[in-house]
């Protein structure tokens, strides 16, 4: 195969990414009338880190998708080490040790990044797993499963401990997403949700019956999460109530930029839909998110187009990962989902996770390029 010089980026992914950009620099730069005077800097640093992210996506298509999938395993250690490192140079910010902070740049959060090092781990031994097992037997596939199972509860234990439960429903979504288009038998589904669902039940049992219980066998901490997961049943809560309130003032056109009439937490972050959606209404909020199912079945069409199942693998991580995180953040902003501090990609301000996103579309532009960049 002959590498060739050329390289076409795909538009339909490229003009999404443009305009999440502009959204994401306009609503965040209107956030920073509500927020306190030393984040008044945020439009700015996002400028910034989107133009250090289209150049990550840049770099990614240079080294190529092989090169990358070739030294998952590297990825995936150097992913766990940091998440250990947290424990010992990690910074606290909310009770919360999420964080690295680098002076002169910021802080850089690890997790976000073990969630793309773990699609391209998972895609890695999936794809390894059916070019050795044509017909698996059901030990095999079990095996294969307890192997993954294993990947997989490192990082979780680790972003668990932080505390960050948000970033572990991330991971085993896409786990779950990735296995279920693997090819393996859907019993195993089956199985995995039913004790899933009786842990569930053991867990909200203990909380309901006796709560002084669940915080000696659980803690404090897991018992402020669970209670904050909880506080949506109800609408309650400051952060959502003023959310909803901003959304509602929005009406049909929006109250324009900078005119977010309600204080509300983690504008910049959690909540930004609500910012977007109070300056520019309801139909600025369909627009986005229309383009967010553009950009969603974009990602779809490549991926049936591509001719490696290693590929496919990634984006179905991606693609799922990317769903579950538009659907909870929007729905948690309106109500209609629990609040677990999930950020809407691409629109939502943060360097870690804006970068892990532009990784990410380098890898996806590798993908839809592929039959170009090589040739016979």
């Amino acid at each position: 195969m002959k590498k060739i010089s050329k390289y076409k980026i795909d538009k339909w992914v490229l003009i999404p990414l443009l305009i999440f950009a502009l959204i994401s620099i306009i609503t965040i730069y209107s956030a920073q009338t509500i927020l306190p005077s030393y984040l008044q800097n945020l439009a700015l640093r996002q400028i910034i880190w989107y133009v250090v992210g289209f150049g990550l996506a840049y770099f990614m298509m240079f080294i190529g998708n092989d090169f990358i999938y070739d030294h998952a395993w590297v990825l995936y250690g150097i992913g766990i080490l940091s998440l250990i490192g947290l424990f010992f140079f990690g910074t606290d910010i909310n009770d919360a040790r999420c964080w690295y902070t680098i002076p002169g740049v910021g802080t850089i959060q690890p997790s976000e990044f073990m969630k793309i090092i773990l699609i391209i781990t998972l895609g890695t031994i999936i794809h390894d797993f059916n070019e050795n097992f044509s017909n698996p037997s059901l030990m095999e596939e079990f095996k294969f499963l307890i192997k993954v199972g294993i990947i997989v509860l490192f990082p979780s234990i680790l972003t668990f401990l932080q505390p960050d439960t948000g970033v572990v429903l991330i991971y085993l979504l896409i786990t779950f997403v990735m296995l279920f288009i693997s090819g393996i038998r859907y019993r195993w589904f089956i199985i995995a949700i039913g004790l899933l669902l009786a842990l569930v039940g053991v867990v909200l049992g203990i909380y309901f019956i006796n709560q002084d219980l669940f915080v000696d066998i659980f803690g404090t901490s897991f018992f402020l999460r669970v209670d904050r997961l909880l506080d949506w049943s109800n609408k309650s809560g400051y952060q959502l109530e003023n959310g909803l309130l901003s959304i509602g003032s929005g009406g049909i056109f929006g109250t324009g930029i900078k005119n977010t009439p309600l204080y509300f937490p983690e504008a910049q972050t959690d909540f930004v839909f609500a910012v977007y959606a109070s300056n520019f209404g309801f139909i600025g909020s369909m627009f986005l998110i229309l383009l967010l199912l553009f950009f969603d079945i974009r990602l779809i069409q490549i991926a049936l187009k591509s001719r490696s199942n290693k590929n496919k693998y990634v984006i179905a991580g991606i693609v799922g990962m990317l769903i579950y995180q538009q659907i909870q953040n929007i729905g948690m902003t309106i109500g209609l989902m629990p609040i677990t501090g999930i950020t809407l990609p691409f629109i939502s301000y943060g360097g870690s996770s804006l970068l892990s996103y532009m990784i990410m579309a380098g890898i996806i532009f590798n993908i839809s390029n592929e039959t170009l960049r090589y040739t016979n």
